[in-house]
C-alpha cells in the first residue's frame, strides 16, 4: 500500500523522512529543502558535526537554512579540491613534486594526481638547449691582454638539483663560465688563444665548467663552448695586425726556403752520387787497364826472352804505327839525301774547318789559313831550291 493513500494506518510521514502538514493533509512531493537538509547532515556525520535544528511549533527537527548551505559549499570544494589535483606533464618535461616543502619526487611525462595545497608541483624543460655569451678582457700566460667572446649552449639534466640546490643556477652558470675562461686563458699563450689555438681552448673550458657545474650541483649539462673571437684590444689592434702580417710572411718565406731545399738537395745529392759512381767505375778502368797492361808486359817479356831481335823490331814497327797514326806530317825518306817533309795540305784544312766549326780552335777565318799556308809552301819551296844549290 502506498505511504499517502487512504487508509494508511494514520502514517504522515513520507518517505524522505519529512512530517506532514499539521492539518494531516497530503502535500503531494516532499520538499527539497528537506531532501537537501537530509544530505548535508550524512555529509556533516561524516565529518564528525551535527546539524543544527531548531524546534518549531509543530514539535519537528528541521535542519537550519545556514548548515544547508554550508555542507553544500564544502561538498563543492571538496569537488573543486580534488580536480584541482590533476595535471599532465609533457614529453619535454619532467615535474618535481615538494610535499608540504619538502622534496618527494620527480614525476615522469603522463597524467598525474597530486593533492592541492599538500602538494607543489614544477615542471621543468629538460630537452630545451639555453645559451648563455660572455666577453671579457683578461691576461694571458706572457702577460699579455686580450679579448675573448664565448657562448656556452646547455640544457638541464637533473630538475631537482636545477630547482633546490642552487637558487639562481643560470647566474651560477655565468660566474663559473667566467671562472672556467679566465683560468685557462691565463694558461696560455696569446699566439694560441689569437690563432690556431682556438678549438682546444674550448674543449678545455667546456671540461672545466661541467666539473665546476657538477661541483655546485646546478643540475645543467653543457652541450657545447663555441668560442665566438678573439682579439687584442681595439686600442693595440693596428699593432696586433701587424705582428701577423710579419708572422705570416715569417712562415711564407719558412714554406719558400723549405720548398727550395726540398728541390736542390736531392738533386745535389743525385749529383754527388753521379760523381761518386763515376770516379768508381774510373777507379775500376784504370785498375783494369793498370793489371791488363802488366799483364801484357809479362806475356810479351816472355817471348822477349825466346826472340830478341824480332820482338825488338816489331815494337819498334807499332809504336812507330802508333806515334805516326796522329801526325798531319809525312816524312819521306830520300837516298843520299835529306829527308823531305811533306805537308798534308787537304787534311790540314780539313781539320781547321772541324775544329772552327766545334769551337774548339780559335776565331781564324778560312782567308787567315790560306795565308799560312801559302807561306808554309813558300818556305817549303825556298827550302827545297836551297838544298839542291848545294849539291
Amino acid at each position: 500500500m502506498a505511504w499517502n493513500e487512504p487508509g494508511n494506518n494514520g502514517k504522515d510521514q513520507d518517505p524522505w523522512g519529512g512530517n506532514r502538514r499539521p492539518n494531516g493533509q497530503d502535500q503531494g512531493p516532499p520538499d527539497l529543502d528537506e531532501a537537501l537538509g537530509k544530505l548535508i547532515e550524512k555529509f556533516n556525520g561524516l565529518f564528525g558535526g551535527s546539524g543544527n535544528k531548531n524546534t518549531s511549533g509543530s514539535g519537528g527537527n528541521t535542519p537550519a537554512p545556514t548548515g544547508k548551505i554550508i555542507g553544500f559549499g564544502a561538498a563543492i570544494v571538496l569537488v573543486l579540491w580534488a580536480g584541482m589535483g590533476f595535471y599532465t606533464v609533457d614529453q619535454q618535461e619532467r615535474a618535481v613534486v615538494l610535499r608540504l616543502g619538502k622534496f618527494s619526487e620527480t614525476v615522469q611525462p603522463g597524467l598525474h594526481w597530486n593533492p592541492p595545497l599538500v602538494d607543489s608541483v614544477t615542471k621543468v624543460n629538460v630537452t630545451a638547449v639555453r645559451n648563455v655569451e660572455n666577453r671579457a678582457l683578461m691576461l694571458t700566460e706572457d702577460e699579455n691582454i686580450v679579448e675573448v667572446g664565448l657562448s656556452v649552449q646547455y640544457i638541464v639534466s637533473n630538475p631537482k638539483d636545477f630547482l633546490l640546490e642552487v637558487r639562481e643556477p643560470d647566474s651560477s652558470l655565468l660566474q663559473a663560465t667566467q671562472s672556467a675562461l679566465r683560468h685557462v686563458v691565463g694558461g696560455s699563450e696569446m699566439h694560441s688563444v689569437l690563432t690556431e689555438g682556438r678549438a682546444l681552448l674550448a674543449l678545455d673550458i667546456e671540461s672545466r665548467l661541467q666539473a665546476l657545474l657538477d661541483e655546485y650541483r646546478t643540475g645543467l649539462e653543457v652541450i657545447k663552448v663555441n668560442i665566438e673571437n678573439t682579439a687584442a684590444p681595439s686600442q693595440v689592434q693596428d699593432a696586433f695586425d701587424d705582428v701577423i702580417k710579419a708572422r705570416e710572411d715569417e712562415q711564407r718565406v719558412k714554406n719558400e726556403a723549405q720548398a727550395y731545399a726540398n728541390g736542390i738537395v736531392p738533386e745535389s745529392r743525385g749529383r754527388a752520387q753521379r760523381v761518386s759512381e763515376e770516379a768508381q767505375a774510373y777507379r775500376e778502368q784504370v785498375v783494369a787497364r793498370a793489371e791488363g797492361e802488366a799483364t801484357r808486359f809479362t806475356k810479351l817479356l816472355t817471348e822477349y826472352q825466346k826472340a830478341p831481335e824480332v820482338t825488338r823490331e816489331r815494337l819498334y814497327l807499332v809504336a812507330m804505327e802508333d806515334v805516326l797514326s796522329n801526325a798531319s806530317k809525312v816524312m819521306v825518306d830520300v837516298e843520299g839525301g835529306n829527308n823531305m817533309m811533306v805537308l798534308p795540305l787537304d787534311q790540314i784544312m780539313q781539320n781547321q774547318s772541324i775544329r772552327a766549326a766545334a769551337g774548339a780552335s780559335g776565331k781564324g777565318s778560312s782567308s787567315m789559313v790560306d795565308e799560312i799556308t801559302s807561306r808554309v809552301i813558300q818556305q817549303l819551296t825556298q827550302g827545297g831550291s836551297a838544298s839542291r844549290e848545294s849539291r
